[in-house]
């Protein structure tokens, strides 16, 4: 599966385009990494229970639209883009989208 930010793939035709998909994330922080990344917060430096958080926030999303654009029978995702939005009471829950267009390239 070739997932790209670009309209097209080089070196490919798109020979079917079948629609926009999505993959959704939506994780929640622990408290044990909330209060790690209070001290790293405090301390200064980067937090890496967040950033972990985030980077397999990310992937699970690109996963699940990879899979979705597997079940339409295409072999590529095109203009992917990535945003993130911070949710909950105490933005204790961090959502990760990703979309794309889901095309057939030859």
């Amino acid at each position: 599966m070739i997932i790209t930010t670009t309209p097209t793939v080089e070196g490919k035709k798109i020979t079917e385009y079948k629609g926009v998909i999505f993959g959704e994330v939506i994780a929640g922080v622990d408290f044990i990494k909330d209060f790690a990344a209070g001290l790293t917060n405090f301390f200064g430096g980067r937090s890496n229970s967040y950033e972990g958080e985030l980077i397999e926030a990310r992937q699970s999303a690109l996963r699940e639209m990879e899979e979705r654009a597997r079940r339409l029978g295409c072999n590529a995702v095109v203009g992917v883009d990535i945003d993130y939005e911070v949710l909950g009471q105490n933005g204790s829950m961090l959502m990760v989208t990703a979309s794309g267009t889901a095309v057939v390239v030859e």
